[in-house]
C-alpha cells in the first residue's frame, strides 16, 4: 500500500470497499486500508454521511450476501454536476509518460504501474522415463533443452476448441481426494495439476485427513487464482473463488509475501494482489477484453487519464462530464476534433474500465456512445483507488519507474520470474540472481510449485515451471486458432534446422535467418493451411501470419529479438520431435545400413556380375 500513496498522493485511512458492481464509496468500514488523495487538493465539497453500519455478514468466508446496499444515498453531493472533476496528480504524470513512450515501453509500464498481467507458463511436461533418474534416465538439471527429452505432440490438422476465456478455468476437484471443494465451482473432471492430492507412479494415496486434504486444495485454488487475475471482485466473472480467498486471506497474504514480496489486500467486496513490476523487455501488454486488440501508448495515456478522474468521482457520473473532464485535464490536449485513433484508444480505455468494473453501465455500443456522450456510468472508486501500484512520485521518468518497481531482494527477484514466466534461463539474469538460483535449484522452484500446484522442469539452461493443465497461464503454445497452430509448427521446424549438435557451446540462444523463418513458414501454410481450414484472410496475407506466430513465439519466450537479429531459446526445442543423434542410414556400399530397410537385388546383369 506504500506504493499506492506514493502513485495519488494519498493518506491513509480506512474506508469502504466496493461490491464491483454498483460502486460504493464508504458502504462499510473494514481492517483493509485504501489510499485516497489528501483532502487539501480537492476543491471544498459538501459531505453527505451514510448511515453507521454493523461488521460486514458472512464471517470469514463471506458466505452471506452483504446487507445494508439499500441505506445507500441516490445521490452524492461531492459530485455536483457544477462541480469540475478534480484529476489525480500521480496518475495524470503517468499518463503524460504513456503518451511520450514507445510501444514496447508503454507495455512495461503498464505493468509496472498496474501490475494486472496474468502469470504465463508452458502446459505438458516432457517424458517423465526420460529425465526421472530412478528409471534409468539422466538427471534432468544436467540435460539441455536442446537434446532433453520433448513435450511433442504432432500438431499438423488437429483440432481444438477454442477456451472461452483466457486464464483460470472453473475450479476442478480430484473426486477421489477432494469430493467437496466448497468454492461453489461446478463440478468438473480432475484436476491434472493438484500435485499434494495424488501420488505420481502408483496408485494414490487418500488422505485420512479429509479436511486437511481440502484445506490444502482450496489454498492452492484461491493462490492459482490470485496469480491469474490480480483483482478479484465478488460479483466478477470470478466470483465463485472469491469465498476461498476471504475464507484464507490470513495464509494467503502471509505466503505471497513471503515467496514473492506480493502484498495482498482483502476486503468484503474485492481482493487485490499487488503483483510488482516484471522490468523492462517482459513482453505483457494489456489488450482490448472483447477482440484482443493491443492497446497503444494512446490507449494507456486515455487509461491514466481516467482513473485520475475516477479515484475520487462521484459514484454516478454522466458520461459527457467525464469525457469533458478528460479534454480539460488531458496533458497534451488535441487541437481540434480528435482523430479515428484517439476514439478508438478512449474507446478501449472506458472497455478495459469495464472488464475492471470500475465502471458500470456503458454504452453498448462504445463508440458511437462516445460521439453521443449521453448516458449516465455508475463509478466504483474503491476498485479505481484499487488499481495502480506503482510509485509515480518516486520515479523520475518511464524508464525509472520500470525499474523501481522490479527492484527486489534476488530469492524473491527469481520467484517471481519462476512463477509469472514460462521459464528462466540463468543466461537472463543478473549475476547474484543467477547465484541464488544456482544454491537453490531444487527448493527454490519446489516452494512455488507446492504453493501453486505446477511441476518443476529441470534443465542445464535454467528452469520451467510447467501447468499441465494450461489454466495458470495468458498463452497457450498449442492453442487454438490459425496464429497458434501455425507458430507450433514454425517454432518444430526451426529447431530440427537449427538445433546444435552436443558438445557444441552455444549457450540457451542459436541464431535464426529471417529466410529461413520465411521458408519454412511458406512451406507450412502450403502444406497444412488448407486441410486444417486454417483463416483465409491468414492465407492470402502471409505476411501477417508471420508478424503474429513470431509474435506469440516472442511473448512465450521462445524467440527473442537483439541487434544482431533472432535468437531462438532453448526451451523451443521442448516442442520438437526428439532429436536423432545418431547418423542417419544410407543406401550406398560404405553406408552404415538400418536392418529394417530391405534393399531389393539388381536387376541389371552388369550390375549382378559386379555383385
Amino acid at each position: 500500500m506504500e506504493q499506492q500513496e506514493d502513485a495519488t498522493g494519498a493518506a491513509r485511512t480506512a474506508g469502504g470497499t466496493s461490491d464491483g458492481r454498483t460502486g460504493g464509496a464508504g458502504r462499510s468500514t473494514t481492517d483493509a486500508v485504501v489510499a485516497v488523495r489528501a483532502p487539501a487538493r480537492a476543491p471544498a465539497r459538501a459531505s453527505v454521511r451514510e448511515p453507521a453500519r454493523g461488521p460486514v455478514p458472512g464471517g470469514a468466508d463471506g458466505a452471506d450476501a452483504p446487507q445494508g446496499a439499500e441505506a445507500r444515498p441516490d445521490a452524492d453531493a461531492a459530485g455536483t454536476p457544477s462541480e469540475e472533476l478534480s484529476p489525480d496528480p500521480g496518475l495524470l504524470r503517468l499518463a503524460r509518460w504513456f503518451a511520450e513512450a514507445d510501444p514496447g515501453t508503454a507495455d512495461d509500464l503498464c505493468a509496472a504501474s498496474f501490475g494486472l498481467y496474468p502469470a504465463r507458463h508452458f502446459g505438458a511436461p516432457a517424458e517423465p522415463s526420460a529425465v526421472d533418474p530412478a528409471a534409468g534416465g539422466p538427471p534432468g538439471a544436467e540435460v539441455s533443452w536442446w537434446h532433453g527429452p520433448t513435450a511433442h505432440t504432432p500438431a499438423p490438422l488437429r483440432t481444438r476448441e477454442p477456451r472461452t476465456a483466457p486464464g483460470l478455468r472453473r475450479a476442478r476437484r480430484d473426486a477421489a481426494a477432494l469430493p467437496v471443494v466448497l468454492s461453489g465451482a461446478k463440478p468438473g473432471r480432475p484436476g491434472r495439476h493438484r500435485r499434494p492430492e495424488r501420488a505420481r507412479g502408483a496408485a494414490a494415496v487418500v488422505p485420512q485427513d479429509r479436511s486437511a486434504a481440502t484445506t490444502a486444495a482450496e489454498r492452492r485454488i484461491a493462490a492459482r487464482l490470485l496469480l491469474a487475475h490480480p483483482l478479484v471482485t465478488a460479483s466478477g466473472p470470478h466470483a465463485d473463488g472469491f469465498p476461498l480467498i476471504r475464507r484464507h486471506r490470513d495464509w494467503l497474504t502471509e505466503r505471497f509475501d513471503t515467496l514473492l514480496g506480493y502484498p495482498l489486500v482483502v476486503g468484503p467486496w474485492h481482493a487485490r494482489l499487488h503483483k510488482a513490476g516484471p522490468g523492462p523487455g517482459a513482453v505483457r501488454r494489456l489488450e482490448h477484453p472483447a477482440t484482443g486488440a493491443p492497446f497503444t501508448p494512446g490507449g494507456y495515456a486515455r487509461l491514466a487519464l481516467a482513473l485520475a478522474l475516477l479515484v475520487d468521482a462521484p459514484e454516478q457520473l454522466p458520461l459527457g462530464r467525464l469525457l469533458a473532464a478528460m479534454d480539460a485535464a488531458d496533458p497534451a490536449p488535441a487541437e481540434s476534433d480528435p482523430a479515428p485513433a484517439e476514439s478508438a484508444d478512449l474507446a478501449m480505455a472506458l472497455a478495459v474500465l469495464a472488464d475492471w468494473q470500475v465502471l458500470a453501465d456503458l454504452p453498448a455500443d462504445l463508440p458511437a456512445g462516445l460521439a453521443d456522450a449521453s448516458g449516465v456510468l455508475t463509478v466504483d472508486r474503491e476498485l479505481a483507488r484499487a488499481v495502480p501500484v506503482g510509485p509515480p512520485a518516486l520515479a523520475d521518468d518511464a524508464a525509472d519507474l520500470v525499474r523501481r518497481a522490479a527492484e527486489a531482494e534476488p530469492g524473491t527477484a527469481v520467484r517471481r520470474r519462476l512463477a509469472e514466466t514460462p521459464a528462466v534461463l540463468a543466461a537472463d539474469l543478473p549475476e547474484d540472481q543467477r547465484a541464488w538460483l544456482r544454491d537453490h535449484r531444487h527448493s527454490g522452484p519446489a516452494a512455488l510449485a507446492d504453493f501453486l500446484g505446477l511441476e518443476a522442469e529441470q534443465r542445464a539452461e535454467g528452469v520451467a515451471l510447467l501447468d499441465p493443465a494450461e489454466e495458470l497461464t495468458d498463452l497457450a503454445l498449442s492453442g487454438a486458432g490459425t496464429a497458434a497452430q501455425a507458430a507450433l509448427l514454425l517454432v518444430e521446424r526451426l529447431v530440427e534446422e537449427v538445433r546444435p549438435l552436443p558438445g557444441e557451446t552455444t549457450g540457451a540462444d542459436v541464431p535464426v535467418p529471417d529466410a529461413l523463418i520465411d521458408g519454412v513458414l511458406g512451406d507450412i501454410a502450403d502444406e497444412y493451411g488448407l486441410p486444417a481450414g486454417w483463416h483465409r484472410d491468414y492465407l492470402a496475407d502471409r505476411t501477417a501470419l508471420r508478424r503474429d506466430a513470431l509474435d506469440l513465439l516472442h511473448r512465450m519466450g521462445l524467440i527473442t529479438t537483439r541487434p544482431a537479429g533472432r535468437l531462438l531459446r532453448a526451451p523451443a526445442a521442448r516442442y520438437a520431435p526428439a532429436p536423432d543423434l545418431l547418423p542417419a542410414p544410407g543406401t550406398g556400399r560404405h553406408s552404415r545400413r538400418d536392418p529394417d530397410i530391405t534393399i531389393p537385388a539388381p536387376t541389371s546383369p552388369r550390375a549382378g556380375q559386379r555383385a
